[in-house]
């Protein structure tokens, strides 16, 4: 759905980069000062029940996402250890987003449904990003769903800082309906790899998955 956004935000970002790069900084390090700025922002004010100016600090972080990225391009720098580095570590900051609302919900917010149902969203979305990754480990595709990574981010945050800003009704119905998405974009991901693994393993095909695929050996 934000892919459209991309090249936006690509361009508005290109003299950061630019910046940065000239400064002597390398796109690995700008991953790493992101991640840890988005869970520096959400384990410290999210728990607390800071909802608006924790979003304002992840949010500010979270763009280091492109920024990286973007970095690796113009220096030529792109690399299979940056996007190993890149997606492992998305999943740390996704995992201090919704760890700290369910921590809010668990404490202050009094509310302990709604941290289940965070922790539920933050599992299924795992298990999205993981479904992608064990079918293009496999020489498949799983680039389906109605909610991917970047849709998630960003409707949580808009919701925790709307509920930040008064209006409490709006993160829970966010969650709620993350964790439904998240939920049918693995059904989604597990039947499109499902209806390629049996064209590829038909006898003649030559695509029979080893031992040590069928036993998750990538897991």
């Amino acid at each position: 759905m934000l892919r459209r956004f991309h090249d936006f935000w690509l361009r508005l970002l290109h003299p950061v980069a630019r910046v940065l790069l000239r400064a002597g900084v390398g796109p690995d390090a700008v991953t790493f000062v992101g991640t840890a700025g988005v869970c520096a922002g959400a384990l410290s004010f999210f728990p607390r029940g800071e909802l608006f100016w924790g979003t304002i600090v992840v949010t500010a972080f979270v763009f280091s996402d492109m920024v990286d990225g973007q970095m690796a391009r113009m220096s030529g720098r792109s690399s299979r250890w940056g996007a190993f580095l890149d997606s492992t570590l998305d999943r740390v900051g996704d995992a201090a987003v919704f760890g700290g609302l369910a921590v809010w919900y668990f404490g202050g917010g009094d509310d302990t449904v709604h941290a289940c149902v965070a922790l539920y969203a933050l599992v299924m979305g795992t298990v999205v990003s993981y479904a992608k990754a064990r079918a293009e480990g496999l020489s498949m595709t799983a680039n389906v769903g109605i909610a991917e990574r970047a849709d998630r981010l960003v409707a949580v945050l808009v919701a925790a800082g709307l509920s930040g800003m008064g209006l409490p009704y709006v993160l829970p119905v966010v969650l709620w309906g993350l964790a439904a998405a998240s939920t049918i974009t693995v059904v989604q991901r597990v039947w499109a790899v499902r209806a390629q693994a049996l064209a590829l393993d038909r006898p003649g095909t030559g695509g029979t998955a080893s031992s040590d695929d069928r036993q998750g050996g990538a897991g």
